[in-house]
């Protein structure tokens, strides 16, 4: 082989290469899909709602309420299984000679309800928690420990609306409390580098409800190369995390 035509040899070798090489070091933007487990809850003796909240003369109510997730509603109904919550990764993270990467990232979606009715002197209501407008956006850290992934940390910023209807009466509009969390990040959590497997990805958009009225109105990207969690035999799997503030968790 002359030496020239080694040269083209090793370029177009090269050129192949490229692309997986480039995969390898980045992780792309796209989404995180996540089932909130049992464990999420609000705490309201942190902060009681005040007298006369749910009617005239009612008690100020400090008590926990416990939540589960309700499947999002999407344009093709049951596109995203049991999903609850989702969180967005904004833009590509590509890893320095350390090993980190950098990516910011957003509450999307989200849909919990109360696992019982509230019972107070003004009857009984039924509690449900949704997004509350622009949400903010927080900054994540991937670690690479290895070709398979590693761990990251994540703060999760949230502005949400609960919504308490009343049940068994003819006035059926919800009273409204809005607060803005703050979870701190966790430490160790895993990710896996889903490059090579393919369990549970979602690819291209989805049509997803996101401000909580079970009408599928923006488009979000699929789930990208990142997995939380370990790889086990043809899965993903994910301990269970809880994000915990003052007075609210989140377990997913």
């Amino acid at each position: 082989m002359s030496k020239v035509r080694f040269a083209v040899w090793l370029f177009a070798l090269a050129l192949a290469a490229a692309p997986a090489l480039a995969l390898d070091n980045t992780i792309y933007n796209g989404t995180d899909l996540w089932q909130t487990q049992a464990g999420t809850l609000v705490d309201f003796a942190v902060n009681p709602l005040p007298a006369g909240f749910f009617c005239l003369g009612s008690e100020p109510f400090a008590e926990k309420v416990a939540f589960h997730g309700v499947p999002l509603a999407t344009g093709v109904p049951g596109a995203l299984g049991s999903t609850d919550t989702i969180v967005q990764r904004l833009d590509n993270a590509v890893f320095n000679k350390r090993g980190v990467a950098f990516t910011r990232i957003q509450l999307r979606a989200m849909s919990f309800e109360s696992n019982a009715l509230i019972k107070t002197a003004c009857g009984l209501f039924k509690a449900t928690v949704t997004l509350d407008g622009e949400q903010p956006v927080t900054r994540m850290k991937i670690v690479r420990e290895n070709a398979q992934g590693g761990r990251f940390f994540a703060p999760i910023a949230v502005n949400v609306k609960i919504s308490f209807t009343p049940i068994g009466r003819p006035a059926t509009e919800p009273l409204e409390l809005h607060k803005s969390v703050r979870f701190p990040a966790l430490p160790n959590q895993r990710w896996i580098n889903l490059q090579a497997q393919d369990p549970g990805q979602v690819k291209g958009f989805q049509l997803v409800d996101t401000d909580g009225d079970r009408i599928p109105d923006t488009y979000l990207p699929g789930t990208s190369n990142f997995g939380v969690g370990l790889l086990r035999p043809k899965t993903v799997y994910a301990d269970q995390i809880c994000h915990i503030s003052d007075e609210c968790s989140h377990c997913v």
